[in-house]
């Protein structure tokens, strides 16, 4: 694939801005329960309403994870899950959808061990716009963001609550593509943060980084979705869909995705 796609994520939002809307950003774990079962539902999730599509790669010790992606991450893992599979379920993807970004999220060991710029160069190749690496913070991530630099890849980083004026410009500088917000200090999965505290850091975060924000963790329901949208240039679901998906399948998950982005898309 060439290295001179558009970019996706800017494309994205430049079309939700001029449609006045926020958007729909959706979490699954890549490789869960196995390759088939979750390509189709990473096939199915633009119609359904998603705007940009954040794969997760399975990793032994996810940290930041909560229990519903944790154990995703161990059936995938079961499944013989790897960075390259990941790498293959994009390719595969892009065989039919050139225009939904795709952000992998996970771990920096796995990439460390294939090496940054292989993983950058193979990632770019499969049709990846960017990453969430949860435990590289910007102090570590020089090499990968060289790296991703090289390839026009967005390394994007995390925000959190506890992330304080003098830090924040030191996440903000060199992100592309957006931020992501945690709006609770934790894991994912947990319950979301105050909407007023949630609108103040969006606010506080854009002025920074002068990058759309998008708003995850913690954000389960249609009635969360569209009260964070208010704020957000987009919406994060993860733990709901991947537990919706793993406990009554595809048909019930594709369900829950088309109601939480038809909620984010009404602002």
């Amino acid at each position: 694939m060439s290295t001179k796609n558009p970019n996706r994520i800017d494309n994205t939002f430049a079309n939700l801005k001029s449609n006045n809307r926020s958007g729909f950003v959706a979490y699954i774990m890549g490789g869960d329960p196995d390759f088939d079962k979750s390509l189709a539902l990473m096939k199915a999730m633009p119609d359904a309403g998603v705007d940009i599509i954040e794969l997760g790669m399975p990793f032994t010790d996810p940290a930041a994870d909560g229990p519903v992606i944790e154990l995703a991450g161990l059936r995938s893992l079961k499944a013989k899950t790897n960075v390259g599979t990941i790498l293959k379920m994009a390719t595969e993807f892009r065989k039919t959808n050139n225009t939904t970004p795709i952000i992998v999220m996970g771990y920096a060991n796995p990439i460390h061990h294939m090496g940054y710029a292989t993983f950058a160069a193979a990632a770019k190749n499969a049709g990846i716009d960017g990453a969430i690496i949860v435990d590289l913070p910007p102090e570590e991530d020089a090499e990968l963001r060289a790296a991703f630099e090289t390839h026009d890849l967005a390394l994007i980083r995390l925000a959190t609550p506890t992330t304080d004026d003098a830090r924040l410009p030191i996440v903000t500088k060199d992100t592309k593509g957006f931020v992501y917000y945690v709006s609770v200090a934790g894991v994912t999965g947990k319950a979301l943060g105050q909407s007023a505290d949630v609108a103040s850091a969006v606010a506080r975060i854009r002025k920074s980084s002068g990058l759309p924000v998008v708003v995850g963790f913690g954000v389960k329901t249609p009635e969360q979705a569209t009260s964070v949208a208010k704020d957000a240039d987009a919406v994060v679901v993860g733990s709901a869909i991947v537990d919706t998906f793993f406990k009554h399948g595809h048909n019930e998950a594709i369900k829950l995705i088309k109601s939480l982005a038809d909620a984010a898309h009404k602002t």
